[in-house]
């Protein structure tokens, strides 16, 4: 099939964007590489200290040219999703041996827990512990001493900072290791329901910790379909992970020979081999326009939509919003999980999953195929599904028809002819909608506006029973240079129950939402933000706001709008406490959400 005219169209533009930026990172990647393996560059000291603890591979590190793969893991034991790589050190080194190889733990980066921190003061340290990441790695990796690397992380900021520092050390090949998601607890759709049960005072809080409980209940990824396990796909998709590696749960016997498999493939890719596969060679333009296909394909997270250009940037591509809209409307929703459809990603993955669905996009020639994995050339091997026959790993050709066309279905047949996000813009500035989950009678909103200054104040004004008519509820002062742009989850239980009183409700924020949020419309990252000026910050209680996703406008109907002074606000609460002290110059130097909303590209 050949391409599809708006994935080459929008592919030639980004390269055309780029090809100023992506020629310099290049040429530094080309230079790097031609320093040949890292150690060889090492004095006896530096090697000695570098080799000082490793006991049984000391003597196969200073002597010989084996590759050696540095493993840099978000490993702790607070979050689900991490609590599995505390094992796969032990098993990569045993990988690496039999390979001929050897492999250290090149150091940890931080990994903090969005489901924790939500509606906490901490979310505000969310979207900057992915710059955090990247430069964790980058010391990690700084040691030189590595000539390849495998990166362990899921959630979700740790897979785009990773990313960021695996494109910006693009000279060294990298594999990206996930640890797969829990087996399912409670559905879902029952866990939304009770919370909305709770906001509306209908059930107590032991009702609702039970659900909690019932839901994240082991170790491995949350099951639902927001920015973790849209961080999975992505991998598949862009090249980064072994074919079918993303969804397979913790601790089974597939899984341990995924993560051996991974290790010999560092080994066979570095340049001591014959088949180098650097980073760099992976993260093109075809790369990342695959990544966002699969995106609007299954309906994935908005958090996306910040990581994707700043993650791009780090590899010489430039991404601009114009980018996701116009592959959203040519990419067929395919997917129908939580919180899209009632599934979560176990069912997905039992009903053909992402191999599937990559099969189904590359004969609608939605894909690009000719790209670099770091499984060989080509994307097709990524329709493919591991197998563990006779305790040897293997892949076969994955489904070629769905296995539930509730959850998955044809490119033909899609659930939507369009993909799942959707870009605003307007006299309120740019931003973006996620339409996936939204009921096509909720895709235009027109109602007057109350305005707020934290998601606090709108729970306190719920709580108070001030939302009696249609309201489209403005939460500004929450974007990056703000207060970090966190999250604002806390706010879906009390807008879905207004929703679903009668009333036409929707959000309008420079701040974010969760992967897990959809249902409620949402225009957010809306750009410029509100403490530079932006439009935002003119908008008055009682204005009449029309958001129009079929449209994609964003727009304050009030005929002074554009003659009004910025509101004042005082954020001088938001400059400490649980950390943020250390974050301050983050916010004087953090970029555009527009842009990736990046401090370190």
């Amino acid at each position: 099939m050949p391409l599809n005219d708006t994935i080459a169209r929008v592919t030639d533009r980004i390269e055309a964007r780029s090809a100023e930026r992506r020629a310099t990172y290049l040429e530094r990647m080309r230079r790097a590489a031609e320093d040949g393996p890292r150690r060889a560059h090492l004095s006896c000291g530096n090697q000695a200290h570098a080799y000082a603890a490793m006991t049984e591979d000391k003597d196969a590190l200073a002597a010989s040219r084996a590759p050696n793969i540095g493993i840099v893991t978000a490993y702790n034991d607070m979050l689900s999703a991490h609590q599995p790589f505390e094992r796969f050190p032990d098993l990569i080194r045993a990988a690496a041996r039999k390979a001929g190889a050897t492999a250290q733990v090149a150091g940890g980066v931080p990994a903090m827990c969005d489901g924790v921190t939500q509606g906490q003061v901490g979310m505000e340290l969310s979207l900057f512990s992915r710059d955090v990441i990247a430069l964790a790695a980058g010391v990690a990796l700084c040691h030189n001493t590595f000539d390849a690397a495998l990166y362990l992380g899921v959630c979700d900021k740790i897979v785009p900072g990773l990313v960021i520092a695996a494109a910006t050390f693009g000279y060294l090949p990298g594999l990206f290791v996930p640890a797969g998601p829990m087996p399912s607890g409670l559905p879902n759709d029952e866990k939304s329901k009770i919370r909305q049960q709770f906001a509306a005072g209908e059930i107590g809080r032991d009702k609702l910790m039970e659900a909690e409980m019932a839901s994240y209940h082991g170790p491995g990824t949350c099951t639902f379909y927001g920015t973790a396990n849209s961080n999975q796909m992505l991998m598949e998709f862009m090249g980064l992970h072994l074919p079918g590696t993303s969804f397979v749960n913790p601790n089974t016997p597939l899984r341990d020979a995924l993560t051996e498999g991974a290790t010999l493939r560092a080994a066979q890719i570095t340049a001591l081999g014959n088949d180098y596969r650097p980073v760099c060679d992976i993260l093109d333009a075809k790369a990342f326009v695959n990544g966002i296909v699969g995106l609007m394909a299954t309906g994935g997270s908005t958090n996306l939509v910040l990581h994707l250009p700043a993650m791009a940037r780090a590899a010489g591509v430039v991404l601009e919003l114009e980018d996701f809209d116009e592959i959203s409307a040519a990419t067929p929703l395919m997917a129908k999980v939580y919180p899209n459809g009632l599934a979560d990603v176990n069912h997905f993955h039992a009903a053909g999953g992402l191999q599937y669905m990559m099969g189904e996009l590359l004969d609608a020639g939605l894909l690009h195929d000719e790209v670099q994995t770091v499984a060989g050339a080509g994307l097709t091997r990524y329709t493919q599904e591991p197998k563990l026959i006779d305790g040897r790993l293997t892949w076969e050709d994955g489904a070629k028809a769905t296995l539930n066309d509730k959850i998955l279905r044809p490119a033909s047949d899609p659930f939507q002819k369009s993909g799942g996000l959707k870009q605003l813009a307007g006299n309120l500035g740019h931003g973006m909608i996620k339409v996936s989950a939204v009921a096509p009678e909720r895709h235009v909103i027109e109602a007057k506006a109350r305005v707020f200054h934290d998601q606090d104040s709108v729970k306190a004004a719920f709580k108070a029973g001030e939302f009696t008519e249609d309201t489209i509820v403005v939460v500004r002062f929450q974007g990056p240079s703000s207060n970090g742009m966190p999250e604002l989850h806390g706010l879906t239980p009390v807008l879905g129950v207004l929703q679903d009183r009668g009333l036409k409700v929707a959000l309008v924020t420079d701040g974010r939402m969760s992967g897990a949020s959809g249902k409620v419309p949402a225009a957010i990252h809306v750009s410029p933000e509100a403490k530079h000026g932006g439009p935002l910050a003119r908008v008055r209680d009682g204005d009449v706001i029309r958001l129009d996703a079929v449209a994609g406008t964003l727009d304050c109907l009030s005929v002074e709008f554009d003659l009004r002074d910025p509101a004042p606000v005082d954020l001088t609460g938001n400059s400490h406490g649980i950390g943020r002290e250390l974050f301050e110059a983050f916010r004087q130097n953090v970029g555009l959400a527009s842009n990736g909303a990046a401090v370190v590209v």
